[in-house]
C-alpha cells in the first residue's frame, strides 16, 4: 500500500509476474500447452506421461516411430521449449 502514488492493479500484477521465481512456475504449468505447439498434435496425443522433476523433462511415447523421432530432436526440443516457455525450464529431456 502506498500513500504517495497509488497504483494500478494491472501494474501490480504485471509487476508480481515479472518476478523469475513467478515467471518460472507459471511456465511451468503452461508447459504441456507449449509441448503441443513445439510436437504438433499428433505427437502430443501419442504422449502418455508428461513430466518435469528439476530441470529433467520425462516423457513417455505411445508410438515407437514417434518417441525415436523426438529423441533424435532432444536439443531442438530444450531450445524450442525455452525460447516458448520464455524462461529456462528444461535442460535435458528423457523420451521412453
Amino acid at each position: 500500500m502506498r500513500r504517495t502514488k497509488s497504483m494500478l492493479m494491472g501494474e501490480i500484477l504485471d509487476e508480481f509476474f515479472s518476478r523469475p521465481w513467478v515467471a518460472a512456475k507459471v511456465a511451468e504449468g503452461r508447459l504441456p500447452e507449449v509441448w503441443r505447439e513445439c510436437v504438433g498434435d499428433l505427437a502430443a496425443d501419442q504422449t502418455t506421461h508428461f513430466e518435469l522433476r528439476g530441470r529433467i523433462l520425462n516423457v513417455r511415447i505411445a508410438s515407437s516411430v514417434l518417441r525415436n523421432e523426438l529423441f533424435l530432436r532432444r536439443a531442438e526440443l530444450c531450445e524450442e521449449l525455452n525460447r516458448r516457455s520464455k524462461v529456462p525450464l528444461v535442460d535435458q529431456i528423457i523420451v521412453k
